[in-house]
């Protein structure tokens, strides 16, 4: 199963006087990009918030957002983390001697710092386990919702390569006729200017240019990148890196097409490439 890089997530706890949410967003980037949003009271966990996204996130630019909202009904049951406060006043001290004129710390400004003023009805232990929690319920949701954007772009992809193979099979029997008729208009064009198709350089000549327009090989090769695709469609995990490569490598098969091309209908095939290629390298785009 291939996954998209697109999703989104929100779970929510309570607690009297409290709520706390978790929200991860999700769209496509080609590299792994995390931003961690945290209420101050929560920087500490920060690091371990990282760990577990990364370990389930292989590419995107994702936004893990906690916050912590508190109602009137808990408004009263706010504590001052005393240690915090005497860290705060220590290093206040340390500068007011190497700073005499600066100005000292307010009561405001103390319990406006992080760290120093708790909610004393949820632990901050059990807080963070909560945040862990909620994040993993988050990770889940998530990771459903991109799993069935990935089924859709899987059926859009399965599509383009099956018509990518039927334009190939559309081309492939005409190759003999294609020649056939290619040489003889240029036997035609030779008898016209006076010259003997028949003559042995001419002969050679007539054989290399005819090399030079086959193409049997660039379609052969879309057969495989096409069997490609599907095989990395199928073995699913972390594939987008890997489609956008064939992607590129389908692109450029039916540029060389149209640019040997000697025949309408192989035109109007490798115009068709074309679009379908494209459309397969814009959802490539949001695989993870």
């Amino acid at each position: 199963m291939i996954l998209s890089m697109t999703g989104f997530a929100a779970v929510a706890a309570e607690w009297p006087g409290m709520a706390l949410n978790v929200d991860l967003r999700s769209v496509n980037h080609r590299f792994l990009d995390l931003t961690v949003k945290l209420p101050d009271e929560l920087r500490a966990i920060e690091p371990g918030l990282r760990e577990k996204l990364g370990a389930v996130l292989k590419r995107g630019k994702v936004e893990c957002r906690v916050s912590l909202n508190r109602t009137a009904v808990g408004s009263t049951a706010l504590a001052v983390d005393t240690s915090r406060v005497d860290q705060l006043a220590g290093a206040a001290a340390e500068v007011s001697r190497h700073a005499p004129a600066a100005s000292p710390l307010s009561i405001h400004e103390i319990l406006r710092w992080p760290g120093v003023l708790a909610d004393a009805s949820v632990p901050p232990a059990a807080l963070a386990q909560q945040v862990n929690t909620l994040l993993d319920s988050a990770i889940r949701e998530l990771d459903a919702a991109r799993a069935r954007e990935g089924a859709k772009i899987f059926a859009m992809l399965d599509a383009a390569c099956d018509g990518i193979a039927a334009q190939v099979t559309r081309v492939t029997p005409r190759i003999p006729a294609i020649h056939a008729a290619f040489n003889e208009r240029l036997s035609a064009r030779l008898r016209e200017a006076g010259m003997d198709p028949n003559e042995d350089r001419l002969k050679q000549e007539l054989a290399i240019f005819a090399t030079k327009v086959d193409v049997a090989e660039e379609l052969q090769r879309l057969t495989a990148h096409v069997s490609e695709v599907r095989r990395v469609l199928r073995a699913g995990g972390s594939a987008g890196k890997r489609l956008d490569f064939l992607a590129q490598e389908l692109h450029r098969e039916a540029n060389t097409l149209g640019s040997k091309s000697v025949d309408v209908e192989v035109s109007q095939a490798s115009l068709e490439l074309k679009v379908l290629i494209e459309q397969m390298r814009e959802q490539v785009q949001n695989v993870e």
